[in-house]
């Protein structure tokens, strides 16, 4: 962790809801002049499309069904770690971007699948956000949650994930209900060992819970909307956090917990703008100071 140069590191498994998370980021960024520069975890993938395929399929021959980009091995996570620590230290670094669609290369003029080359990160910044998979990963070979100076864990109920990356894969990428699965069986290991680990080392944690029967997932005919969802909101350290202003400026809002805010889904977007403007405004503040 650096005061000088802080880091944003917001985690979650696909599908979970990150990319509304940087949304409201970026907001707050703008409104308060705050210059950010970002990382996108799917620029950390050890293997590009065809290499991933090829990948897979040599880990299933010798056995191994559990393979995925969830897992600590599909990912340059020694590389992650190392832009997380020159950015702490000097507030420069380097990432590159996964092409996932045509409209992306013609962007990008790289070849959907594909990634473009490393490029520096622009300079000058007040702070870096990241946005991924793994943004809070400690292991035997990396500690990144040590070098982040706020982690947000996003995460559904596991239900309404599967029912969202079914939706989305099937919608956008072409898959049926039974190649989803499969890619949902497979994740779940990485999914276990991976994944939720990341989420006792945030700082704050977003869990989306739907109030309507999501029982069997995998034949939902529509995702559950934020009106139809609650999110419980946990500090790791409470201490310092204003609940009663919280609560009485978030309408339906209750404390569950001596630690933990329940608020209406379609709430979370203000949410954030209350937790976190305040804490950003700190950083920077700090970051200034330093």
């Amino acid at each position: 962790m650096s005061k000088k140069h802080p880091i944003i590191s917001v985690a979650g498994s696909s599908g979970a809801g990150t990319s509304t998370v940087k949304h409201t980021f970026d907001q707050i960024f703008r409104r308060e002049g705050i210059k950010a520069v970002s990382i996108e975890g799917d620029a950390f993938h050890r293997f590009n499309r065809a290499e991933m395929k090829a990948e897979l399929q040599k880990r299933y021959d010798a056995g191994d069904p559990t393979f995925s980009h969830f897992s600590y091995q599909a990912n340059e996570l020694g590389e992650l770690e190392r832009v997380f620590r020159e950015y702490g230290e000097t507030g420069t670094g380097r990432t590159r971007t996964y092409v996932h669609d045509d409209v992306e290369a013609q962007t990008y003029g790289t070849p959907p699948g594909e990634f473009t080359d490393w490029r520096p990160l622009e300079s000058g910044s007040d702070l870096l956000f990241y946005e991924g998979l793994h943004g809070a990963v400690v292991n035997d070979e990396v500690n990144i949650a040590a070098l982040a100076d706020l982690k947000i864990g996003v995460v559904p109920v596991i239900n309404l994930e599967w029912i969202q990356k079914i939706h989305r894969d099937r919608a956008s990428r072409g898959y049926t209900t039974e190649a989803v699965t499969d890619v949902i069986l497979r994740r779940m290991h990485a999914y276990v060992h991976c994944i939720c680990p990341q989420f006792t080392e945030t700082d704050v944690n977003f869990q989306r819970v739907p109030v309507v029967d999501t029982s069997n997932p995998f034949i939902a005919r529509w995702i559950p909307t934020a009106d139809e969802s609650l999110v419980v909101i946990r500090f790791r350290n409470p201490r310092g956090i204003d609940f009663s202003y919280l609560t009485s400026m978030i309408g339906g809002s209750w404390m569950s917990r001596a630690n933990s805010i329940v608020i209406p889904g379609g709430k979370m977007d203000l949410a954030m703008q209350l937790i976190f403007t305040p804490m950003v405004e700190r950083l920077v503040h700090e970051a200034k100071r330093a």
